[in-house]
């Protein structure tokens, strides 16, 4: 299998950060169909440097944690995803994190 952590930063700039409802639409409406076999999300808090301005800021985030079969169209699924999730919310970078793993459900 391989393990997929995504990280969601809730701020969003000249606006309140992203509600749970924004989130919960979200996730239904974009990742539950790339991964329909299932996944978690969790509250996180972190920081994160902008590779640009070389800015240092601390933000809430949503983290998302899937184990699935590494199938030929694994990575565009976490690019439609990521991708979403930036144009949507006005997001810079989505960190991401794959990596192979024993796994069974």
């Amino acid at each position: 299998m391989i393990v997929a952590e995504l990280f969601f930063g809730r701020g969003i700039k000249g606006r309140s950060p992203l509600s749970e409802a924004e989130w919960a639409e979200f996730a239904a409406q974009t990742i539950a169909p790339n991964f329909p076999d299932g996944f978690t999300v969790f509250d996180g808090e972190g920081q994160w440097r902008n590779p640009r301005s070389g800015q240092t800021a601390g933000s809430r985030s949503k983290i998302l944690l899937a184990a699935v079969r590494p199938e030929p169209d694994l990575a565009q699924r976490l690019s439609a995803v990521v991708e979403a999730y930036k144009m949507r919310f006005h997001q810079e970078s989505v960190g991401i994190i794959t990596r192979e793993s024993c796994a069974a459900f």
